[in-house]
């Protein structure tokens, strides 16, 4: 019998081939299940975890600084919950700025699809290959880490940079906690929205005041037109202050031309209205007419049809023209300097880089290189030719490098005025070139200076004077032509002025000496940039060099030191000491504007009122929130000032109270000083605000 035709052995075979086949397949370990079952519950719990909010994170970290990262614990105590591979897919897929989490969709992606279920443990694969599912659960393991550590990361960033700005020191102040107290932080991140990025947050720490202000700014933003509007005003006219109010609120450009700015425009718009009554506003050539008119078109609504017709159309030919740069300056007329006209010819023959009492010094002569070159070109004698030399040197085309005399014959060092590396790397006002005229009277152009500056502080400030237009001054034919004044400066005779003079122009030259600063510089950021404001920004006048801080420490205050320096800025031998006051003038104080919003409002001062003016100019500051008394408490909440300069009030916080009482109100004065005889009040200064003032 053959045996392979058995039916029991067919048997027998197929009971072995089932054994082997079970033999050769893995059996299923329950341990190993379970253990894997505890595996993916981690890799879960990390995602759930990192689906938490910054802010409950932020709350585990505050509760465990101390701790290692180990010893957090990641896991919750959800039992029965289903994580799909959509909700997985959704931790990652909503951060879209990251790359990290890019990086994990991929790999997730090429995993391979897995359905987890939390209840049973057991995961039910879209492919029966071992190798290619342990695979899947180690890729998303190190994914979920990875998510992980990114998450604790961005918060570690979050918390420092909120530490060293200061940041979380301000908010804990101000919900009276510490700093060790706070346990959760604001957060970019909002539910249902992707972790936030690190460096956009930089952008969410800055002042709140000045994200308002942007706000604000782009909202006050002029309507773009194609049109002109021209509007004719006069200095002192309250009409066209409120004319400007009104265009400014309608967001409406103008060009403003002031006729006492500009005489000739006064015998056009004589031309044009028959008269020189003012305010005048035009849209492009259509004569408008005044403030009333203005405000009659706007009750009508005509004002809107003809606002839109600015909008489509350009102004035509017949239309006023805006003014054109150097019209009727008188900077650029007047008598022709023959001296100068000599130091044209001469700069270029004889200036050249030297070495002097073992320095060396750019852009030198020799004293004798010049008296060769005036007995040459001048047809002079050599004491003729040491006398015109002398003149020059008089008035202040060149100087002795080390200041040692006037001018002699030899191998002394002299130096042209532009040339001096002073003048020409911090001084703003120095021309490009020999200024070809005569210099004028200190007296004169210091009368031209105040004209454009009261044009500028009524065309370009706030009405009480505690905002700046900043940016419409810089490109105001005003500013170019204070700019175009100032160049006559460097060689101006100042000792001469009288005292009251002399006040009125270095209070008006330092508040615009200010706002020409932050326009080239910037308003300063911090202590640093402040100091190089007050040191650095210089003009030459009267071939010396002036910072902010020598015209108010030096001339203003009697050659007083200034803050937190033991030097006084003119030295003995300091030719400036001649111009400087006698005695401090505690009052400038009130008038000298940084362009800060804790410091005075702006005002022109003129010398035959000047201390009328000084005196209602610190009588509005303290009345107006510069000096805050409480006589019940006693106590009084005075400005920075008196802090600061305190020794020109006074040598005691007495007597620096009995001087600012005296500007407050007469029966409130009163009662302050009665209370000063017996009674010692708490002097609390004010937090100065450093911030711009536009």
């Amino acid at each position: 019998m053959d045996m392979a035709s058995s039916p029991k052995h067919n048997v027998e075979e197929m009971k072995s081939a089932e054994i082997i086949a079970k033999e050769v397949s893995p059996k299923p370990n329950v341990k190993e299940i379970e253990e894997k079952k505890e595996e993916e519950m981690k890799s879960v719990d990390i995602e759930e975890f990192s689906r938490k909010p910054v802010v409950e994170i932020e709350e585990m970290m505050e509760d465990n600084e101390e701790e290692e990262m180990e010893s957090i614990d990641i896991h919750e105590e959800e039992g029965d919950k289903i994580v799909t591979m959509d909700e997985i897919m959704s931790v990652y897929s909503d951060d879209d700025d990251s790359e990290s989490s890019a990086e994990s969709n991929d790999e997730i992606t090429k995993a391979g699809e897995e359905t987890v279920d939390d209840r049973s443990g057991i995961s039910h694969h879209s492919s029966s290959d071992t190798t290619s599912s342990t695979s899947s659960a180690w890729t998303e393991k190190a994914a979920a880490i990875k998510n992980f550590v990114r998450v604790k990361s961005e918060v570690a960033v979050h918390t420092l940079i909120r530490r060293l700005s200061g940041k979380l020191s301000v908010d804990n102040a101000a919900h009276g906690t510490r700093d060790d107290e706070v346990k959760s932080v604001d957060s970019p991140k909002t539910e249902g929205k992707s972790m936030w990025n690190p460096l956009s947050y930089l952008k969410m720490m800055q002042n709140d005041d000045d994200s308002v202000d942007r706000e604000e700014e782009v909202a006050l933003e002029p309507v773009v037109m194609k049109g002109r509007i021209i509007l004719y005003t006069r200095l002192g006219c309250e009409e066209c202050r409120e004319c400007r109010l009104f265009l400014h609120e309608k967001r409406l450009r103008y060009v403003e031309i002031n006729i006492d700015i500009y005489p000739s425009r006064k015998l056009e718009l004589v031309k044009i209205c028959g008269g020189d009554v003012v305010p005048r506003v035009f849209f492009n050539e259509v004569l408008v007419g005044s403030f009333k008119e203005l405000k009659v078109l706007e009750e009508s609504g005509e004002l809107e049809e003809k606002i839109k017709h600015l909008i489509e159309e350009a102004p035509p030919r017949e239309a006023p023209l805006p003014p054109f740069s150097g019209e009727d300056d008188a900077s650029s007329k007047g008598p022709v300097d023959e001296l100068a006209l000599i130091v044209l010819k001469m700069k270029p023959c004889v200036v050249k880089d030297r070495f002097y009492k073992m320095r060396r010094f750019k852009n030198c002569f020799l004293g004798s290189e010049a008296v060769d070159f005036l007995s040459a070109d001048q047809s002079l004698e050599r004491d003729g030719a040491v006398e015109v030399a002398r003149k020059l040197a008089s008035q202040l085309f060149f100087q002795h490098v080390l200041e040692e005399n006037l001018f002699e014959d030899g191998n002394h060092l002299y130096r042209f005025l532009d040339d001096d590396p002073v003048v020409s790397s911090q001084c703003h006002n120095i021309p490009r070139g020999i200024i070809d005229l005569k210099p004028r009277p200190i007296v004169e152009i210091a009368s031209r200076l105040r004209l454009v500056y009261r044009a500028i502080l009524e065309a370009y400030t706030s009405p009480d004077g505690k905002h700046v237009d900043y940016r419409s001054i810089h490109g105001s034919e005003e500013f170019a032509r204070y700019l175009r004044i100032i160049q006559e400066l460097h060689r101006v005779e100042l000792e001469d002025m009288q005292r009251e003079e002399k006040l009125a122009f270095f209070i008006n030259l330092y508040n615009m000496m200010a706002i020409h600063s932050i326009l080239v510089w910037g308003h300063p950021a911090g202590t640093f940039d402040r100091t190089k404001m007050f040191m650095d920004f210089k003009y030459v006048i009267g071939g010396n060099t002036y910072s902010l801080s020598a015209i108010q420490n030096g001339i203003l205050r009697g050659n007083q030191r200034p803050m937190f320096n033991p030097m006084k800025p003119f030295g003995a031998k300091d030719k400036r000491s001649k111009v400087a006051l006698p005695y401090a003038e505690p009052l400038t104080h009130f008038a000298l504007v940084c362009g800060t919003r804790s410091g005075p409002p702006l005002r022109c001062f003129t010398p035959g009122e000047i201390d009328k003016e000084l005196m209602e100019a610190a009588r509005d500051f303290l009345r107006c929130g510069g000096l805050i008394v409480d006589l019940n408490d006693k106590f009084a909440y005075i400005n920075q000032i008196f802090n600061w300069y305190g020794v020109d009030f006074g040598n005691s916080e007495v007597e620096v109270l009995k001087h600012a009482s005296t500007f407050l109100e007469p029966q409130f004065s009163e009662a302050l000083l009665d209370c000063l005889v017996d009674t010692q009040f708490k002097l609390v200064y004010q937090k100065y605000d450093w911030r711009l003032n536009n």
